[in-house]
């Protein structure tokens, strides 16, 4: 047992002695580490607010796939709820949102979104969807059936809230017919009660910008009664406003029984991008832009497999995240690890491989250091036997006092422990006490002597 003992002490002294000569040292490695997650911030926030649209539009519905994708990962996604793109850029600029839903050519761009606001990529097309009363068409055309926008004078005409940025685009399409804003009845409601007051009567038509997943859309499109404008000159708009791209609605694709539409809808649609401030966390832009992929990458009415997203249409920079997330596979580490695992190790290696750069060069003193406090352990005894040399020269002390002194000192020099590789140091010193007391008792011996020859 008191072996056991004795050599679990001296394990555990060699254990604090290692400590105590690396310990500052790795106590500034690891501050470095923590200075620099500090600084670099490589966990994301836990909340971030995403701006959507109206109630029960194609918005709102993405929103709620891209909440229950980051939930997965641990994040909670707000959806703000908003009359649409114009009314998102704004909360984008006031900070009050994080990222956006905005389509193209729905808002005038300031100076300043440029270097403030950054584009995660394309995610869908949104057709112009005008759709109108059959009754209400054949005050114009007896045929019951509308094809063009400047057939719309003297009808009452909802075109969304003042924040869906629905106006703005209208406007531009109005003007480039030549229809002043003033020859129409022109209202401004939310989409559902546009709706319900279209379904009513008391609105001969309703302009929407949605994809196709819209609630609405869907109704609409099924809803006896009801038409949806055909553009035919869909690419001359294409070519009048780079924003828009010209699409078809191909006959039957929303009920192949009923044979809903009829025929094929030409329309004209702006593309969607998900926006971002430019300092929102790096890891949220990466999970938003790789759960892009997932939502908007399948085939659609207007788009096939794998179209969606895409870098096509970008009216602002691209983050460096949505790219990689459009042109190039997940990193591998995120293929084999959780995703917070992979982004701090990924955020972190440089400035790991950084401070081990640092820390190599001072590592090496931990060696002698180490080798210092354990035989200082032995050596600090040999000042004390040094002392009772030279008393011992100088003839100051008796004997017998020498003697005691030397029994203490190897006493003490009994209960150092030192690892095995330095027990050499340890033995060499109880040596030179037994050395040293060899002199003082052949001191001794010689005043017994002449103290003998005198008397």
């Amino acid at each position: 047992m008191n072996k056991m003992s004795h050599t679990l002490r001296n394990i555990l002294l060699s254990i604090r002695d290692l400590f105590i000569s690396a310990g500052p040292i790795a106590f500034l490695g690891v501050g470095l580490v923590v200075l620099a997650f500090w600084w670099i911030k490589p966990t994301p926030p836990k909340t971030v607010t995403l701006a959507t649209g109206p109630a029960q539009s194609a918005y709102e519905e993405f929103g709620k796939r891209y909440r229950q994708a980051l939930a997965a990962e641990g994040i909670e996604v707000r959806l703000l709820s908003t009359e649409g793109s114009s009314a998102n850029l704004q909360l984008l600029r006031s900070g009050e949102a994080d990222l956006a839903f905005v389509q193209g050519g729905s808002g005038e761009l300031q100076e300043g979104d440029q270097d403030e606001l950054v584009s995660l990529g394309s995610l869908f097309v949104e057709p112009v969807w005008l759709f109108y009363r059959t009754d209400a068409a054949r005050r114009i055309a007896p045929s019951g059936r509308l094809d063009g926008l400047h057939q719309l004078r003297g009808l009452r005409v909802n075109v969304g809230a003042a924040g869906s940025g629905v106006r703005a685009l209208v406007d531009k399409l109005l003007d480039a017919n030549r229809v002043p804003p003033a020859s129409l009845q022109l209202s401004r409601l939310d989409q559902t009660p546009a709706v319900m007051e279209f379904l009513a009567g008391r609105l001969d038509a309703l302009v929407f910008v949605s994809a196709p997943e819209s609630p609405m859309v869907q109704m609409l499109l099924q809803t006896p009664g009801v038409q949806l404008l055909d553009f035919a000159q869909n690419e001359a708009y294409s070519r009048r406003f780079p924003f828009l791209a010209p699409v078809t609605l191909p006959r039957g694709v929303v009920d192949l029984a009923a044979n809903v539409p009829p025929r094929n809808v030409r329309l004209v649609a702006s593309t969607t991008s998900l926006l971002a401030r430019e300092g929102t966390h790096p890891a949220l832009l990466t999970l938003f832009a790789q759960s892009a992929q997932t939502i908007h990458s399948g085939a659609g009415w207007f788009n096939r497999a794998r179209e969606f997203p895409n870098t096509r249409s970008a009216e602002l920079p691209l983050a460096k995240e949505g790219e990689r997330a459009i042109n190039e596979r997940a990193p591998l580490l995120q293929r084999y690890l959780p995703f917070w695992l992979a982004n701090l190790i990924e955020r972190m290696w440089l400035v790991l491989g950084i401070v081990l750069a640092a820390m190599l060069p001072l590592s090496r003193i931990v060696p002698p250091l180490y080798q210092f406090r354990v035989r200082s352990r032995v050596f600090r005894w040999y000042g004390r036997l040094r002392e009772i040399e030279s008393q011992m020269e100088a003839g100051t002390a008796r004997p017998e006092d020498l003697f005691a002194e030397l029994d203490r000192l190897d006493a003490h020099v009994e209960k150092v422990s030192v690892p095995l590789s330095y027990a050499d140091e340890l033995y060499a010193l109880r040596n030179h006490i037994h050395l040293v007391r060899k002199k003082v008792r052949a001191m001794g011996e010689a005043a017994t002597a002449q103290a003998e020859q005198q008397a």
